[in-house]
């Protein structure tokens, strides 16, 4: 699944999920480092667990976050 983030620097989370666990995650754009180090991270993690982790963290004064934003995709794959 492809997701387009929404108030954040990165301009798509490329989510693979199979049996409810992430297999991967890829950012495109935003803070390469971080972002690479969140999406190994939570590859073999179950989706609720990283949704819980990553649910309403803030970067700066914005309302969401990169990681925020990989939880609300996630939770889109969940709803889905």
């Amino acid at each position: 699944m492809v997701y387009e983030p929404q108030g954040v620097c990165s301009k798509a989370i490329d989510v693979e999920v199979e049996e409810g666990v992430i297999k991967s995650v890829k950012f495109t754009g935003g803070c390469n480092g971080n972002l690479q180090g969140i999406s190994s991270l939570v590859a073999g993690m179950k989706i609720e667990d990283a949704i819980s982790r990553l649910r309403g963290i803030k970067c700066g004064f914005k309302n969401t976050s990169c990681p925020d934003q990989l939880a609300c995709a996630l939770q889109e794959i969940l709803d889905n």
